[in-house]
């Protein structure tokens, strides 16, 4: 895949990128090392205020950045700007509190003097250049959501972003650069997919981030299992929705058009499967249709639009195999199902019913703004269906019962259940996924401490 910006709301390739070659992507690594050992040793109050500094050009270059990110993978303008105040906030997030969530933790008496020793301390040390390997749906964000804790950590970053925002790649070593970070503790490699192999085998580069698709992943994992490399993966998503009769039919409804639609459906967390108690299916199923079919699909830099294209002709093409596999095995399109004519890679909002498990959709993620309908008859199918996926990343449940609350949160096989909201990562709580969907976990200490050397400290009397 070549690096280039193409716009996927026409097809036209506005810019395009050479990979670097051996020779410049030998003097980035060998800066990393070397920028690592005085990065390192910096104090918490330094880090923090460059990263603050970040913060703040970042919202100096809300407007900007956000048409980059438009123009470069097809999100709505409204929705590109929000995510680059998000990753403004997580990085004052963690400017702010990795002093606290490193800090030095000191085990109880007892058991210090159980092991022999007059003080025992457990410290967090960085671990050296961390490789990240970035999607394109979220462009800023999952980028930010890695560097701001490595980074406040001690870390040094490397970054392998997705070879179709090359603009917001640059952009993001760009801004740590100006906020007074030295060239070497955030770089963008432009390398290609084939490179990535080379790099995580390297004996400088210390670990690695994967937020993408599940060969992907698994091609990092092969890799860093067998240098014996610490990973953290975020893979695929194939999040339930779950209705239940005690709950808000018109809040669940709007919420689910949101929650499905995100991003022009092109999120690990958007929920994609609607499982929904058989009392209240038809009523809930009234309601989503109505507000699926009543989006505004358009070009994503106007801002009234609510859905824009999808971000590559074969992500499109992916989708449309998908529903038409189903259309095959027996679903009832309920709204969208076909291609409009005209430039773009856009495709409708789009409702299946009827899905079995034959179905490839029930299998395989959807990713664009194809919702897939399931009538549960009681609390126990619910889960039994929610579950059957190879995936586990988020689950969404609606009800007011507090004892189906307990009961969700006990049984989804998911890295977080939303009780009456739609899944949305946030700084200060941990995410991430079990089966499928990866392992490990970014955002709040839990992610900060992933790539550190936690280390023992024993001083004897």
């Amino acid at each position: 895949m070549p690096i280039a910006t193409v716009n996927p709301a026409n097809g036209e390739t506005l810019k395009t990128y050479e990979a670097m070659g051996e020779e410049e992507l030998e003097r980035r690594l060998q800066l990393a090392e070397a920028t690592f050992r005085t990065y390192r040793t910096s104090t918490f109050a330094e880090r923090a205020r460059m990263m603050n500094r970040a913060a703040d050009l970042l919202d100096e270059d809300q407007d900007e950045i956000g048409r980059v990110m438009t123009t470069e993978m097809g999100k709505p303008v409204k929705q590109a700007r929000a995510e680059a105040a998000k990753c403004a906030k997580a990085m004052r997030w963690y400017a702010d509190r990795a002093e606290g969530l490193l800090a030095d933790e000191e085990p109880s008496e007892r058991d210090v003097r159980d092991s022999g020793a007059s003080r025992v301390r457990v410290r967090y040390r960085p671990l050296g250049p961390v490789l990240a390997v970035m999607p394109w749906n979220f462009p800023l964000w999952q980028v930010i959501r890695f560097a701001a804790p490595a980074l406040m950590a001690g870390n040094v970053g490397l970054l392998k972003h997705a070879s179709n925002v090359p603009q917001t790649a640059l952009y993001l070593e760009d801004l740590f650069h100006r906020a007074g970070f030295t060239e070497g503790c955030f770089q963008t490699l432009l390398i290609g997919s084939a490179a990535v192999d080379d790099v995580l085998r390297d004996e400088r580069v210390k670990a690695a981030t994967l937020t993408g698709s599940e060969p992907a992943g698994r091609a990092v994992a092969s890799t860093a299992g067998e240098m014996i490399k610490k990973t953290v993966l975020e893979l695929g998503g194939s999040d339930p929705y779950v209705v239940m009769p005690s709950a808000d039919l018109d809040h669940a409804a709007r919420v689910a058009v949101t929650a499905r639609v995100q991003n022009n459906g092109q999120s690990c967390i958007a929920a994609k499967r609607f499982i929904v108690h058989t009392d209240v299916y038809d009523a809930f199923a009234e309601r989503f249709v109505a507000g699926m079919r009543a989006l505004r699909t358009g070009d994503p830099l106007e801002e009234e639009t609510e859905v824009g294209p999808l971000a590559s002709e074969q992500g499109r093409k992916d989708l449309e195999e998908l529903v038409d596999d189903a259309r095959r095995g027996g679903a009832q399109v309920l709204c969208g199902g076909e291609r409009p004519d005209g430039p773009g890679w856009y495709y409708p909002p789009t409702v299946l019913a009827g899905i079995t498990r034959e179905m490839r959709i029930h299998r395989e993620e959807a990713f664009g703004p194809v919702a897939t309908l399931y009538r549960a008859g009681d609390l126990d199918e619910a889960v039994l269906i929610a579950n059957d996926s190879p995936f586990g990343l988020s689950s969404n449940v609606w009800t007011r019962d507090d004892d189906e609350v307990e009961r969700f949160a006990r049984d989804l096989e998911a890295g977080a259940v939303y009780v009456n909201g739609m899944t949305a990562s946030h700084p200060a709580f941990p995410f991430g996924g079990v089966k499928r969907s990866g392992y490990g976990r970014e955002l709040s200490g839990h992610g900060i401490r992933e790539f550190c050397n936690i280390t023992t400290v024993w001083q004897g009397a």
